[in-house]
């Protein structure tokens, strides 16, 4: 982090730059045309990116640095400036358990016209992928477009060792925490060798996975980043991924065969959504297809006596007992034999009619989930044959697999509790030490990580700070969105550009502002394409007032602090 100078420094930088933009006329600019903010840290330029090439730091190798002209990439329709991509790996090994070759790869972009920050960009799924280093972040931010330095990582495997990585233990370590530790000191030391000087701020970003990487960022590396930007964070992912198989096995007494889907069909989905609708719609002052009084309608939706039960067989206009029951307990979230709680439960959200949420709910159970669980979360590994899978978490033991998923041994040291979920995660100490800020962001409609989870982590961690937690995080939630983006939604934000704000200028975020993406084609056909929304700091939410309804300027964030801790 910057030291107290630095950060005297540029916060009257920071000051002198608002003066300005104060008296000078600045045209308003396109609500998807991506913005940075005037803040503390100083501009640089690029010295010589072939010479990137030659770059030295312990265990790694640079395998190219080429330049990038401008324009060759895009992001919302503007040109990406020139910058110099570097690609490179660190620590290769052969393990002693697989004797797989491991090591984790990387490519980092250094714009030529630089503004000081370096960004952590942390990808999603299993990675196992170098995704290009643009830096973007939930409805397509970008912070190498700002004129950030980005790396970007496969986490410490390649695609072709997913999902049997998890074999082994180093392997695992590398993909929950450490890779971001062996990272970043050899990025900002690029940084540095690039630019002559390193970065004035360092900061963190990701979707899913990589909004779990970004929270076990903010407790694990506080000291080595500024601020964090969780989108749909996964951090509780093992206890999703059992979770998600146990769904599966729910989905599949009332499915039609193997094919999950069957056991809520896309029209018996949008019947959900109408009731859920119907109770809960105008509740923010508005009917327009969104409910954003989210938690004032789980008290006011019954889901037994508002979605009608078929009197006959199925039909697509009503569900029948036997799937009424399923989808109750689903949202319930799962449980042990005994009753005990495996994950968190779901909200009603009528953005379950999205694509996306059938995918998570119904087709990645019996891929995804039930690998992640059986080669990396399961303690030793049961590592089945990958094409059983679907077999596999359709008859695997709940009740044990919920314990697994807290159990080390002489191996595998550190559970799966351990290393994928942030240490400190309801006090945030060290982020607070550090003079930190985290920024988490979170779709109603999201079908594998609740925001009922999100909620009630930052109700414990405000209680546990005397409800002065908006002090270094903040939280908020998108209604309709699904999982990091898409669905029935104002999807799209520029909510990197606030964390900025917040950590070189002190201007916290009161609320975001959100719009429609037009290429969206789930938004109903009598949705404005100019459509917006406020996202409130989290418990507060939006209500219409008086004006366009179209206009996020036409609602207002209201609501206090719940007086419980449990959503």
């Amino acid at each position: 982090m910057p030291s107290t100078p630095r950060r005297i420094t540029t916060t009257l930088f920071a000051a002198a730059a608002a003066l300005i933009l104060a008296g000078t006329s600045v045209p308003a600019m396109p609500a998807a045309e991506a913005t940075d903010v005037p803040a503390g840290a100083q501009p640089g330029v690029l010295q010589d990116c072939e010479a990137l090439a030659d770059f030295a730091f312990e265990n790694t190798v640079i395998t190219s640095a080429e330049t990038v002209p401008s324009g060759e990439l895009t992001n919302r329709g503007e040109p990406i400036g020139e910058h110099c991509k570097v690609a490179g790996h660190m620590n290769e090994r052969v393990s002693p358990v697989d004797q797989q070759t491991y090591r984790i790869g990387f490519e980092m972009r250094l714009p030529k016209d630089w503004n000081g920050r370096y960004l952590y960009q942390a990808n999603g799924g299993l990675d196992g992928t170098v995704v290009p280093a643009l830096g973007t972040v939930g409805g397509g931010e970008s912070g190498l477009q700002m004129g950030m330095a980005v790396i970007s990582s496969d986490a410490g495997h390649s695609s072709a060792q997913n999902p049997t990585f998890g074999v082994d233990p180093q392997a695992r370590l590398d993909y929950g925490y450490q890779a971001v530790g062996a990272l970043t000191p050899m990025a900002k030391s690029l940084v540095e060798a690039g630019y002559g000087r390193g970065p004035d701020y360092s900061y963190m970003t990701g979707g899913s996975n990589g909004g779990r990487h970004t929270m076990v960022g903010a407790s694990r590396y506080a000291d080595e980043y500024d601020g964090f930007l969780a989108v749909a964070p996964g951090f509780n992912l093992p206890q999703a991924a059992v979770a998600q198989v146990w769904g599966a096995q729910q989905w599949a007494t009332v499915a039609d065969g193997t094919d999950l889907k069957t056991a809520l069909t896309q029209d018996e989905r949008q019947v959900v959504a109408d009731a859920i609708l119907s109770r809960c719609d105008r509740l923010d002052g508005l009917e327009d297809g969104m409910v954003q009084a989210s938690e004032r309608c789980q008290k006011v939706f019954r889901f037994e006596r508002d979605v009608p039960t078929c009197d006959a067989e199925r039909d697509g206009t009503c569900l029948t007992a036997e799937q009424k029951d399923v989808v109750a307990k689903v949202f319930s979230g799962a449980e042990t034999s005994t009753g005990e709680s495996i994950y968190s439960s779901f909200p009603y959200d009528p953005g379950l009619t999205q694509a996306g949420w059938g995918n998570w709910k119904f087709d990645a159970p019996l891929t995804r989930d039930s690998s992640a669980y059986g080669y990396i979360f399961s303690t030793p590994p049961d590592a089945p044959a990958l094409e059983t899978l679907p077999d596999y978490a359709l008859n695997l033991d709940i009740d044990q697999a919920a314990q697994s998923i807290y159990q080390s041994d002489g191996t595998y040291t550190e559970s799966a509790m351990e290393f994928m979920t942030p240490p400190e995660l309801d006090r945030m100490d060290s982020l607070q030490a550090e003079g930190g800020k985290l920024m988490v962001i979170h779709g109603a409609a999201d079908g594998v990580f609740s925001v009922n989870d999100t909620a009630s982590w930052y109700e414990r961690l405000d209680k546990a700070n005397k409800n002065k937690a908006e002090d270094f995080a903040r939280y908020f939630e998108v209604p309709g969105m699904g999982h990091v983006r898409g669905g029935v939604a104002t999807d799209q934000y520029d909510a990197l550009a606030s964390l900025v704000g917040w950590v070189e200028q002190g201007s916290a975020p009161q609320q975001l502002t959100a719009w429609v993406n037009p290429a969206n084609t789930e938004l109903p056909a009598d949705w404005s394409t100019e459509r917006s929304r406020p996202l409130c700091v989290y418990p507060a939410t939006a209500r219409y007032q008086s004006g366009d309804p179209e206009s996020a300027s036409s609602f207002r964030c209201t609501g206090d602090k719940p007086q419980k801790a449990d959503r």
